[in-house]
């Protein structure tokens, strides 16, 4: 059966696309079908951080997707280049430094640091609010204990803490195989310590994170109330940093506001780059939506993503959340993602926050009607003066009476930027000023915005 391989392996993935489209990713095009008979089905996946994360979260939906084209029950194995040369299994992080039962004690603890291989700097949108950690992020990468040393990164929920530092990993492992990576989070380090301290096998413990080329820790600002862990923390930073070993650090808050952080590790967290990242833009949102779109091989068409990143404006881990939802909601309807789909799933989500002003979707119905014109017509890329005039006086009518920015306004029509919106509210301003009977037409608009709203 392994000369039809590639056939097989392209029905797999068409049947994972079918019946498991939640998991799909547009690296698995490059998995490779070794071989099929009749008991397994045999992958090669020759990027270990891909490997590791298929065999821990897919085995169950690819072994169903085998049986379902061999129509028999079959297996799936996923294997590396190591074990396809007869190889030992294993990863960089346990290579090198210290005995025999001291890499297997590391190495039991490495098969827990799960890596997202969606969470890469290729994947990773650079906007205004996060250039600077995105930079910082790469320079590490490249040059681990060289470029800034530590790396603290804080941020709130959301906002790409957690992408960056498995970017990090990625791309330092890639660069060089046999570096020893540790990556946990900071209640991952505290229960281990805990655990260690009642089984008495801290030397274990210090061996684990102390032999290691990167530290990479989560969620630093758990330290917070756990003086034991505090102190253990501080030796093992010392210890690294004093031989040049690279540390990341995240936090939803700076070193200085983490509460009850003692003071010499809130010196130590500043004594190299501390790098915010702040809520993305319009235009980085609508961004975020299109890559974690592609990266799961959905078409998002534009007007989409605008509507969209005008509605979420929180953190991106609701922009994927969305993602989900209209996949889902698309599904479920069995029909295309489109504008009218997304209005559907989220409407507007601002309206319940507002006292009596107008929403954005209370102004284009008012206008619409008034004009006659088609909801359709006035959010496409038509630019007749019969449609581009009610388009200029909704986003005048939206700018002065709702809380949007330009960027966002424009995402609300067609994804226009906000030069467009300036300009529209430049011509509107200068026609009330030369027509009066213009001037009236938006006072009645107005007065009728307003009985809605209230």
């Amino acid at each position: 059966m392994t000369p039809a391989a590639p056939q097989f392996r392209d029905a797999m993935i068409a049947y994972l696309r079918e019946n498991h489209h939640d998991i799909c990713r547009h690296w698995f095009d490059d998995i490779e079908v070794l071989d099929v008979n009749n008991a397994t089905v045999t992958l090669l996946v020759r990027e270990p951080v891909q490997l590791k994360y298929l065999q821990r979260c897919c085995t169950s939906p690819f072994q169903d997707a085998a049986q379902a084209v061999a129509n028999s029950l079959l297996a799936v194995r996923f294997i590396g280049d190591e074990q396809q040369a007869g190889g030992r299994s294993g990863t960089g992080a346990t290579s090198g430094g210290g005995h025999n039962g001291r890499a297997a004690s590391l190495h039991s603890y490495e098969d827990d640091m799960l890596i997202s291989p969606d969470y890469s700097f290729e994947n990773f949108v650079v906007g205004s609010g996060n250039r600077l950690a995105h930079a910082a992020a790469l320079a590490v990468a490249r040059k681990p204990g060289h470029a800034y040393n530590p790396l603290f990164l804080h941020a709130g929920v959301g906002l790409g803490k957690t992408h960056l530092l498995h970017a990090i990993c990625q791309l330092a492992m890639r660069d060089n195989p046999s570096i020893r990576i540790y990556y946990t989070s900071c209640e991952g380090f505290t229960s281990q310590f805990m655990d260690s301290v009642q089984a008495g096998l801290m030397n274990d413990f210090r061996h684990r994170y102390r032999d290691v080329d990167m530290l990479l820790i989560d969620d630093i600002h758990d330290l917070s109330h756990r003086d034991r862990t505090q102190e253990e923390f501080f030796h093992t930073f010392n210890s690294l940093y004093q031989t040049g070993r690279q540390i990341v650090l995240s936090s939803d808050a700076a070193p200085g506001r983490i509460p009850d952080l003692e003071e010499r590790l809130t010196s130590r967290f500043n004594s190299g780059l501390v790098a915010q990242i702040e809520r993305p833009c319009f235009e980085t949102r609508v961004a975020i939506l299109k890559k974690k779109a592609e990266l799961r091989q959905m078409e998002l068409p534009d007007d989409v993503a605008s509507f969209v990143a005008a509605q979420i404006d929180s953190n991106i881990r609701e922009l994927e959340g969305a993602i989900s939802t209209l996949r889902g909601l698309a599904d479920a309807e069995e029909c295309p993602i489109t504008l009218e789909l997304a209005r559907k799933a989220y409407g507007d989500r601002h309206a319940a926050v507002r006292s009596v002003n107008p929403s954005i979707q209370e102004i284009i119905d008012a206008v619409t009607s008034f004009y006659d014109v088609k909801l359709n017509d006035l959010l496409s890329k038509r630019r007749h003066k019969s449609v581009a005039l009610p388009r200029q006086v909704c986003m005048w009518l939206a700018r002065k009476h709702t809380r949007y920015s330009l960027e966002e306004i424009g995402g609300y029509f067609g994804g226009r930027d906000h030069t467009t919106v300036m300009h529209a509210i430049r011509a509107i301003e200068c026609r009330r000023d030369g027509e009066p009977h213009f001037s009236q037409d938006i006072e009645r608009l107005e007065h009728q915005l307003i009985a809605v709203a209230g």
